[in-house]
């Protein structure tokens, strides 16, 4: 019988966090269920760094960024053996089951609890929103909105200057985040880790554009493609322009949630708690086609999601 579930964020924080931390302890103890949050996630697992949660615990905390139970990353959670120390811990404390935000990385280590009798559910928390299973992950909207205002500004200067901005975002492996961001600031050019850089091709858009009576380029560049230094060493001396470099880093994670972000979390949180009162075990919960769905926690990882196809023709057509 359920009686007490925990919650714990891990990997990267993302804006919304906390709000999926409140859906997650308030509909658990609608149902009479205690809460028990665990700091510094699977680190914090391990060294029983517990704590209690209740409502008023959660209180005020819904628009807030980051996450008030802390985030770490876990070396020691990769091994068999602190995965077997980590399902110990939850059965000595009387956890019954656990709720974990995070990315992909996290939901491995939520995975590998699961396969040791564990009742687990994943909520997706992740600003890259590379994940399979769901449309969207908690953070992504908001990052987006964050990069836009700052690229919104920088405009503003290289127009004034008759200037070349390359925009460095987060993205190590995945160019959602980008091109999103690129789409939405009508920049010049986005490059992305799925498709191979371009050097060329964006040294003749920017002299096309540049005949064509544009004064000022944005390029929007995710991390994983190659850092921004390395991208205005091979523009330099070829595009007019003496580019200059603005790395947004982890800007992006900081900040309260958007409206959607805060209403997804919510969703998800509650989501999650359902999910174990009904027994469900090994699975997270996303947003399909604005549908709440379960799907198993492999699928986050297993099934790559490609970027939109469509967007991608929207970024090339309205570049011109």
């Amino acid at each position: 019988m359920l009686r007490r579930i925990g919650v714990l964020t891990s990997g990267g924080d993302a804006p919304g966090m906390n709000a999926s931390i409140r859906a997650v302890t308030r509909t658990a103890l609608y149902h009479g269920l205690d809460v028990i949050g665990i700091r510094r996630g699977f680190e914090g697992l391990l060294d029983g760094d517990f704590v209690p949660l209740t409502r008023s615990s959660v209180g005020g905390i819904l628009m807030h960024g980051g996450t008030i139970l802390r985030t770490a990353r876990c070396a020691e959670f990769m091994r068999p053996e602190g995965v077997n120390a980590g399902a110990a811990k939850l059965r000595e404390n009387d956890i019954d089951a656990l709720v974990v935000i995070g990315g992909d990385g996290s939901f491995h280590g939520a995975l590998e609890l699961h396969k040791r009798g564990i009742q687990v559910i994943g909520v997706p928390g992740t600003i890259d929103n590379d994940m399979a299973g769901t449309d969207c992950t908690i953070g992504f909207d908001t990052a987006c909105n964050t990069a836009l205002e700052c690229i919104s500004k920088l405009r503003d200067t290289a127009s004034s200057h008759d200037r070349m901005f390359i925009v460095e975002v987060m993205g190590r492996n995945a160019g959602f985040l980008a091109l999103e961001t690129a789409v939405a600031c009508g920049a010049e050019f986005v490059l992305v880790p799925e498709i191979p850089a371009d050097i060329e091709a964006i040294i003749k858009k920017v002299h096309y554009a540049k005949e064509h009576g544009k004064t000022h380029s944005i390029i929007v560049l995710a991390e994983g493609v190659m850092p921004a230094h390395e991208l205005a060493d091979k523009l330099k001396g070829k595009c007019d322009y003496d580019p200059r470099i603005v790395v947004l880093g982890h800007i992006q994670r900081g900040g309260s949630p958007s409206c959607f972000d805060a209403v997804l979390a919510a969703k998800l949180g509650y989501a999650a708690v359902e999910c174990l009162l009904d027994g469900k075990m090994g699975m997270m919960v996303g947003r399909i086609g604005g549908e709440i769905v379960a799907s198993p926690l492999q699928k986050a990882w297993e099934e790559r999601r490609p970027l939109d196809k469509d967007m991608l023709r929207i970024m090339e057509t309205l570049s011109i």
